[in-house]
């Protein structure tokens, strides 16, 4: 089936932030759009907020006066759900209650024709729940968008238990007309994108927690070696710790509160408190007028080695041997079976994060990853009581040389950037396995819906068959909660390779 037609009239109930957003999404594209919300006056509000968007849209000539005026003419707002009536579509952004939306459809299901598509933007509660309030659910889908929807280009299409796939493609192919780009997902709690960027705020949290680093190095790292367009700290600031904590909440709950998805109890405080982030003026950092932004924990100036040995290529920090070239210092390389590490003259050795911590070698520094270390502008380093200072200041030292600002965590297992990664890689991984979405998708929801740099597929090419599963395997090995425990679907991602080379063990 192909999308609604544009002389459709589309109706949405709701008109919030989202609601209002939704709208000007499917006004803007050219159909008739109903609001309707059930505090009086308040969709007459919207439908002048709406214009008044379309007038700055003229302003920055993203849109014709004449486009605009058309689109006001198609706008209208309902004083009653009976004038929903004739519509092909209608999305409900309402309150997250599953009382007050199944009470809203079962109204409209009186009102609408029976082919109308109805659809939920829910971000938390279950669609199969929402629709099985319905006497045909299977006309029933969720369409979330993010927001600011009309900015923002992901849409997750959610089919229910008992969606028929008829209508979950109509609402496929209305989406993509929209100009947005839609991806398919089996109704699973957050969906794709709430449920595979939780470790991305989880080990950011672990990390703080563990007394690893402070917030503002965290973030630093995150961004300046990962790649990712901010922290997970300024991050939750952005969102509303209460926003954040109750998606992951939700999301802990409705997985029987699996492991996995526990939330920060240090973010709990923080909600307890009323530190909210941006919109109380405090949360993980002051924004106050006035305030300073803390900085990160960024080491002193060391001298570089005189040369480093390369026992084996390093794996996925491959890289770093070019870079280490380039900046004048000797690289002497040995063959060493499973060597991935840089020997240092003062004995200490210099390895990627795989899981395990400082303090069960005699003398090693390990350094987290970086999305690219050429482009990457800090490193961070860890290492225990037990770490000889010389060590660590060639380790300093040469990562300095490279042109990186550096910070010195503590001794974390997986670091920051390597423990994220790794355990999005496997909720990934775990998601397919279990039918929620295709890899292409998981892929394109995590860079459009959260601007990740990459997705958790192409993160898993890019730094081998076998990485993820091993670190995870080591943390669960140092923490065996269960936590960290890599899911049979890494595990058989990790050893596919094996098996189709013949190898049994």
């Amino acid at each position: 089936m192909t999308a609604l037609d544009l002389s459709s009239p589309v109706a949405v109930v709701g008109t919030g932030t989202m609601g209002q957003g939704i709208a000007q999404v499917a006004l803007v594209a050219g159909h008739p759009v109903r609001l309707y919300d059930t505090v009086p006056g308040r969709a007459l509000e919207a439908a002048d907020a709406i214009g008044a968007r379309l007038d700055r849209l003229v302003e920055k000539d993203r849109l014709t006066g004449a486009d605009r005026d058309a689109a006001r003419a198609r706008l209208l707002p309902a004083e009653d759900l009976p004038e929903l009536a004739d519509c092909a579509l209608v999305v409900e952004a309402v309150l997250e209650r599953l009382d007050v939306k199944q009470d809203l459809f079962r109204a409209l299901e009186g009102i609408v024709d029976d082919d109308c598509l109805l659809a939920t933007n829910t971000s938390s509660l279950s669609v199969t729940a929402i629709g099985g309030a319905l006497r045909t659910p299977g006309r029933f889908v969720g369409l979330h968008f993010f927001n600011p929807a009309p900015l923002l280009p992901l849409v997750e299409v959610v089919s229910g238990y008992a969606t028929d796939v008829t209508y979950a493609t109509r609402a496929y192919e209305t989406a993509r007309a929209w100009g947005k780009t839609p991806v398919a997902c089996a109704d699973t709690p957050g969906f794709i994108v709430n449920r595979i960027a939780r470790p991305f705020y989880a080990e950011a949290f672990a990390v703080y927690e563990a007394q690893g680093a402070d917030p503002a190095t965290i973030d630093a790292v995150l961004r300046e070696s990962g790649g990712f367009r901010m922290g997970a700290f300024e991050l939750t600031d952005l969102i509303g710790q209460d926003v954040n904590e109750s998606v992951t909440r939700s999301v802990w709950q409705s997985f029987f509160q699996d492991v996995r998805f526990t939330p920060s109890l240090a973010q709990r405080r923080l909600v307890e408190s009323g530190r909210l982030g941006r919109k109380t003026g405090h949360g993980w950092y002051d924004h106050q007028d006035g305030a300073e932004r803390p900085e990160p924990d960024t080491a002193e100036q060391r001298q570089p080695p005189a040369y480093v040995v390369a026992e084996g290529d390093l794996g996925p920090a491959g890289d770093l041997l070019a870079l280490i070239r380039e900046a004048g210092i000797p690289v002497r390389e040995e063959d060493e079976d499973n060597g991935t590490r840089l020997v240092l003259p003062s004995g200490g050795q210099l390895a990627l994060a795989d899981g395990q911590t400082s303090v069960e070698f005699r003398d090693v520094v390990y350094f987290d990853l970086a999305l690219d270390y050429r482009k990457a502008t800090r490193i961070a380093l860890s290492a225990s009581q037990d770490t000889s200072p010389p060590t660590l200041a060639e380790a300093i030292g040469l990562f300095q040389a490279l042109g990186k600002q550096v910070s010195v965590i503590g001794d974390v297992p997986g670091m920051i950037v390597a423990r994220t990664v790794a355990r999005i890689i496997d909720l990934a991984h775990d998601a397919v396995a279990k039918g929620v979405a295709t890899e292409e998708d998981i892929d394109t929801a995590m860079r459009l819906g959260v601007n990740y740099p990459l997705g958790p597929f192409e993160w898993s090419r890019r730094l081998g068959r076998s990485w993820a599963y091993a670190l995870l395997d080591d943390l669960h090995l140092r923490d065996p909660s269960g936590r960290y425990a890599p899911s049979l679907a890494l595990y058989r991602h990790a050893h596919a390779s094996d098996k189709r080379e013949g190898n049994a063990s």
